[in-house]
């Protein structure tokens, strides 16, 4: 798969059409998941999904690295939900109504699924952001510092400030249920 994928990704560099469709048909979810978790509505996600696969079709002959694709299309995304928070400048609140229909078929416990959530998404920008690249997309710190062109210290000190934020915030609940 991976092979095919990388082949695919060449194809698309040399302007196969095709191959390019083929390629956002593959990563669709994980590059709307993403846009999803920063501009927090369906509607804003699916604009961004657009707007983030029309620049990367535009730019494609621009991929000097065929095989960091998804790396380089998903920092794509994110310059969109920025661009599309900023132009709208402000954030629309996570509903409860929204988490529900979340599509979350992995995790049967969608309570706690929900609850993390929630505790995520009032995490400040950077924290959640590199909180969602470390653990949902399994992305090394290396690559976080690629992606979002911070340092990599910088990136361990978010995730560790975001751990303890979302420890604190799991604490109060607890306090609050218990107390």
């Amino acid at each position: 798969m991976k092979m095919e994928s990388h082949k695919l990704v060449k194809r698309a560099i040399k302007g196969n059409k095709r191959a390019f469709e083929k390629l956002v048909q593959q990563h669709y979810e994980r590059i709307y998941r993403t846009a999803y978790l920063y501009v927090h509505n369906e509607e804003d996600a699916l604009d961004v999904v657009q707007e983030a696969t029309y620049q990367a079709f535009t730019s494609i002959q621009s991929l000097q690295h065929p095989e960091y694709f998804m790396t380089w299309l998903t920092k794509i995304v994110i310059r969109c939900s920025g661009q599309l928070l900023k132009k709208k400048s402000n954030v629309v609140p996570l509903s409860d109504e929204l988490i529900l229909n979340l599509p979350d078929t992995a995790n049967p416990n969608i309570e706690q699924s929900i609850q993390l959530l929630h505790a995520i998404q009032q995490l400040k920008e950077n924290y959640r952001i590199v909180i969602l690249l470390f653990y949902y997309y399994d992305y090394s710190i290396k690559k976080i510092s690629s992606v979002l062109e911070i340092p990599e210290n910088t990136v361990k000190t978010y995730l560790s400030r975001g751990k303890a934020e979302l420890k604190k915030s799991y604490k109060n609940e607890e306090d609050e249920c218990h107390g």
